[in-house]
């Protein structure tokens, strides 16, 4: 098959919400209608003896939260779906916004009771700074939520984004009754708790047919009748250049549980989602058809096999044709890299694979030389762009509770970093280790996995630390003798750049007014 065929033929998008909008639970019901699964788990409960399949890790279970990004890839009507479930936790962030740069569209689960959050409101601007197409999903409507029509005015308030309803409800809460697709005219009728799918879907050409009224009841008919016109009055006609654009967000109803509704947001996302785009680097932009292979590293596992001790380096595939066994250039590196061992993924479950296309995110087994943000390609220096380090905004000192493990420690902590859990800075004074993150949970995340996977026991000793800077300045002598004079505030992260660790708002302003030659960045992408 020819490169651009394999190009039209995917579609990769990412899920994001607030935690319990029901995002890992649409991903079970989308992985349901591609076969990819027979029945879908459940991510709290006690009865359910199947997990959510996207919720792998132990913690996850244990919590029913999602703490990392998990891949899953399946075919539905003959195209090739690739979904990255991301985590909501808003401490898990700095992994949701990586995962943003290698999606082309979002679909954005909203919880019809609690409307939008605040951090659905934080995702939203980074979609907003790539304009990535966004496809919303209004969940849980067998449970009693707002109004429909005061959900969709606080979509375009909160999000600043117009939107447009292609389905639409008939009633909810106790009395649901089902959606009228308005992107195809059909009809599809509610029945609850159906784990597995069912196909109650009714073809209603004109709604002013009667047959309406005795599928839905006379006041809901009307209802509906009522609404559609006003819908089609009210919002202009659906474009789907402005969806590409990252102007309108198409909305639907449903509830991910149930599964209800989702199968036409899938239907209509395969027709309208935008096939792999191309990607800027700092060099120039590279276009999905051209034959050179490049890609780029966006997250790092370590541990995806506890009986392996093994790391996986995520790599979304840009342009070209990726195969097995070929060596490919690593921008960063010295020398050029080759992957035996090259898995597409399902969670946790994964195959090995021979070739992957634009659009593909693939496993690469790695021993430790690939790192977050790093580029392979076909030859060319390419560096894609767009995966910053942001300032953490809670710091920790590592206490080592086990001196005889010091080297299982130093080993955690190294491939966590670079895993991008957290961010490590060592203090040029005293070698003292401190942790970066941005919310309280990733702190109980590193001390739970350094003593499961690396037999290492730490505990965290609070700092009196208000940001992290990186430094820089055109002048060598003066950033020296910067670094001489503040000694006790300097550390190295883990890429070994100069951070200046302020201890307060105002001291910080006091340093950048007596050092104007110095500069003080709050990403690492400077």
């Amino acid at each position: 098959m020819s490169l651009t065929k394999e190009i039209q033929k995917r579609r990769t998008f990412g899920i994001i919400s607030h935690p319990d909008a029901g995002k890992t639970t649409l991903t079970e019901k989308l992985l349901l209608f591609g076969g990819a699964i027979k029945t879908a788990g459940a991510v709290k409960s006690n009865k359910i003896d199947a997990h959510a399949k996207s919720d792998w890790m132990e913690i996850e279970k244990q919590r029913g939260i999602s703490v990392a990004t998990s891949v899953m890839g399946f075919e539905y009507r003959d195209i090739k779906i690739n979904l990255l479930d991301t985590p909501g936790h808003q401490d898990f962030a700095e992994d949701t916004y990586r995962t943003l740069t290698a999606v082309d569209s979002v679909i954005m689960v909203i919880d019809c009771v609690k409307g939008v959050e605040i951090q659905t409101e934080k995702l939203m601007e980074v979609c907003r700074m790539r304009n990535t197409p966004v496809i919303c999903f209004i969940n849980k409507l067998d449970r009693e939520g707002r109004d429909p029509y005061d959900l969709l005015d606080e979509v375009e308030e909160k999000l600043n984004i117009k939107v447009r309803p292609l389905s639409w409800p008939i009633s909810m809460g106790k009395t649901f009754r089902g959606v009228y697709n308005l992107y195809n005219k059909s009809l599809n009728l509610f029945t609850p708790s159906q784990r597995k799918i069912s196909d109650e879907i009714v073809a209603i050409e004109n709604l002013e047919d009667s047959k309406l009224n005795d599928l839905v009841g006379d006041g809901n008919a009307a209802q509906l009748r009522e609404d559609v016109e006003l819908i089609e009055g009210v919002y202009p006609e659906f474009s789907k250049e402005d969806y590409l654009s990252g102007k309108v967000a198409p909305v639907f109803f449903g509830s991910a549980v149930n599964n209800f509704g989702v199968q036409e947001m899938l239907d209509t996302f395969i027709d309208i989602a935008p096939k792999p785009k191309s990607r800027v680097t700092e060099e120039r932009e590279v276009l999905p058809e051209e034959d050179k292979f490049s890609g780029f590293v966006f997250k790092i596992h370590a541990n995806m096999d506890p009986n392996h001790r093994n790391r996986i380096a995520f790599l979304r595939i840009c342009s070209g044709k990726f195969q097995r066994n070929k060596p490919y250039n690593h921008v960063r590196g010295t020398k050029p890299l080759r992957f035996s061992n090259v898995t597409s993924f399902m969670a946790q479950d994964k195959e090995i694979i021979d070739e992957a296309y634009p659009g593909d995110i693939v496993g690469l087994y790695d021993t430790g030389n690939l790192k977050i943000g790093d580029s392979l390609t076909d030859g060319e220096n390419l560096t894609f762009k767009g995966i910053p380090s942001f300032s953490p905004e809670i710091f920790r000192e590592v206490i080592n509770k086990d001196a005889m493990k010091t080297k299982q420690l130093e080993k955690g902590l190294k491939q966590l970093m670079e895993e991008g859990v957290a961010q490590l800075f060592t203090f040029d004074i005293g070698a003292r280790k401190v942790v970066g993150t941005v919310g309280q949970l990733q702190f109980e995340v590193i001390q739970f996995r350094l003593k499961n996977e690396y037999n290492a026991t730490v505990e965290f000793a609070p700092m009196n630390l208000y940001k992290a800077c990186w430094i820089s300045s055109s002048d060598k002598k003066q950033l020296d003798e910067f670094v001489r004079s503040k000694n006790r505030h300097i550390a190295y992260d883990k890429d070994g750049k100069l951070v200046f660790m302020a201890e307060s708002k105002a001291w910080l302003q006091m340093v950048q007014d007596n050092y104007p030659g110095i500069e003080f960045h709050f990403t690492s992408e400077f």
